[in-house]
Protein backbone atom coordinates (compact mmCIF):
# COMPACT_ATOMS: atom_id res chain seq x y z
CA UNK A 1 0.00 0.00 0.00
CA UNK A 2 2.99 2.35 0.20
CA UNK A 3 3.21 4.65 -2.75
CA UNK A 4 6.37 5.38 -5.27
CA UNK A 5 8.63 8.01 -3.86
CA UNK A 6 8.59 10.43 -6.88
CA UNK A 7 9.63 14.09 -7.09
CA UNK A 8 5.97 15.40 -6.67
CA UNK A 9 5.53 14.03 -3.25
CA UNK A 10 5.66 17.12 -0.92
CA UNK A 11 7.18 17.07 2.34
CA UNK A 12 4.62 17.33 5.11
CA UNK A 13 4.08 20.09 6.83
CA UNK A 14 5.32 20.44 10.75
CA UNK A 15 2.06 21.41 11.74
CA UNK A 16 0.03 18.20 10.20
CA UNK A 17 3.48 16.06 11.88
CA UNK A 18 2.38 16.90 14.56
CA UNK A 19 -1.32 16.36 14.51
CA UNK A 20 -0.34 12.98 13.43
CA UNK A 21 1.72 12.66 16.51
CA UNK A 22 -1.05 13.97 18.98
CA UNK A 23 -3.64 11.52 17.25
CA UNK A 24 -1.09 8.14 17.56
CA UNK A 25 -0.79 9.41 21.48
CA UNK A 26 -4.23 9.78 21.87
CA UNK A 27 -5.16 6.61 20.42
CA UNK A 28 -2.17 4.85 22.54
CA UNK A 29 -3.13 6.52 25.61
CA UNK A 30 -7.16 4.79 25.47
CA UNK A 31 -5.97 1.29 24.35
CA UNK A 32 -3.54 1.76 27.70
CA UNK A 33 -6.27 3.00 29.69
CA UNK A 34 -8.79 0.42 28.55
CA UNK A 35 -6.51 -2.57 28.99
CA UNK A 36 -5.90 -0.81 32.43
CA UNK A 37 -9.63 -0.61 33.04
CA UNK A 38 -10.04 -4.17 32.33
CA UNK A 39 -7.23 -5.50 34.49
CA UNK A 40 -5.26 -6.79 31.61
CA UNK A 41 -2.58 -4.54 32.79
CA UNK A 42 -2.10 -3.80 36.58
CA UNK A 43 -1.45 -0.71 38.99
CA UNK A 44 -1.33 2.66 37.18
CA UNK A 45 0.76 3.02 34.05
CA UNK A 46 3.25 6.54 34.37
CA UNK A 47 3.07 6.78 30.76
CA UNK A 48 5.67 4.12 29.84
CA UNK A 49 2.49 1.81 28.70
CA UNK A 50 1.93 4.38 26.51
CA UNK A 51 5.22 5.13 24.85
CA UNK A 52 6.14 1.78 24.64
CA UNK A 53 2.74 0.99 22.60
CA UNK A 54 2.97 3.78 20.62
CA UNK A 55 6.54 2.94 19.41
CA UNK A 56 5.08 -0.82 18.78
CA UNK A 57 2.42 1.11 17.03
CA UNK A 58 4.05 3.41 15.34
CA UNK A 59 6.89 0.70 13.92
CA UNK A 60 4.36 -2.13 13.06
CA UNK A 61 1.57 0.28 10.93
CA UNK A 62 4.77 2.03 9.00
CA UNK A 63 6.30 -1.61 7.80
CA UNK A 64 2.93 -2.60 6.93
CA UNK A 65 0.94 -0.12 5.75
CA UNK A 66 3.20 2.94 5.35
CA UNK A 67 2.38 5.03 8.42
CA UNK A 68 1.07 5.35 11.66
CA UNK A 69 -2.43 5.00 12.69
CA UNK A 70 -2.12 9.18 12.96
CA UNK A 71 -0.19 9.58 10.13
CA UNK A 72 -2.58 7.60 7.77
CA UNK A 73 -5.59 9.60 9.67
CA UNK A 74 -3.91 12.55 8.62
CA UNK A 75 -3.34 11.71 4.71
CA UNK A 76 0.35 11.45 6.00
CA UNK A 77 2.77 8.51 4.77
CA UNK A 78 6.10 7.60 5.69
CA UNK A 79 8.57 6.63 2.47
CA UNK A 80 12.40 5.54 1.69
CA UNK A 81 14.00 8.64 0.72
CA UNK A 82 15.38 6.70 -1.87
CA UNK A 83 13.54 6.68 -4.77
CA UNK A 84 12.57 3.27 -4.86
CA UNK A 85 9.21 2.66 -4.13
CA UNK A 86 9.96 -0.04 -1.45
CA UNK A 87 8.16 -0.03 1.68
CA UNK A 88 10.14 0.77 4.93
CA UNK A 89 11.49 -2.02 6.81
CA UNK A 90 10.26 -2.88 10.02
CA UNK A 91 13.49 -1.79 11.04
CA UNK A 92 13.90 1.28 9.54
CA UNK A 93 10.41 2.13 11.02
CA UNK A 94 11.63 0.51 14.53
CA UNK A 95 14.73 3.14 14.06
CA UNK A 96 12.54 5.96 13.04
CA UNK A 97 9.80 5.39 15.99
CA UNK A 98 12.46 5.25 19.22
CA UNK A 99 13.93 8.29 17.98
CA UNK A 100 10.14 10.21 17.28
CA UNK A 101 10.11 8.92 21.38
CA UNK A 102 12.96 10.83 22.23
CA UNK A 103 11.31 13.67 21.03
CA UNK A 104 14.27 16.04 19.81
CA UNK A 105 14.55 14.38 16.37
CA UNK A 106 11.02 14.83 15.01
CA UNK A 107 11.27 19.13 16.60
CA UNK A 108 14.74 19.90 14.35
CA UNK A 109 14.31 19.46 10.84
CA UNK A 110 16.54 18.90 7.75
CA UNK A 111 15.75 19.28 4.10
CA UNK A 112 12.50 19.17 5.14
CA UNK A 113 12.82 16.24 7.00
CA UNK A 114 13.21 15.83 10.85
CA UNK A 115 16.31 14.37 12.19
CA UNK A 116 14.45 10.93 13.10
CA UNK A 117 13.60 10.90 9.09
CA UNK A 118 17.25 11.36 8.05
CA UNK A 119 18.78 8.62 10.36
CA UNK A 120 16.38 6.04 9.18
CA UNK A 121 16.49 6.99 5.17
CA UNK A 122 12.67 8.00 5.28
CA UNK A 123 10.60 11.23 4.58
CA UNK A 124 7.48 11.99 5.52
CA UNK A 125 4.80 13.14 2.68
CA UNK A 126 1.71 14.55 1.84
CA UNK A 127 -1.15 11.67 0.50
Amino acid sequence: MTSAVTPELESASFRRRVLALVVDWIACLAVVEGLVAAGVLGGNPNGLGTLALFVLESAVFTALAGGSFGKLATRLRVVRSDGSGRPVSLLRALVRSVLVALLVPPLLTYDGRGLHDVAAGTRTVRI
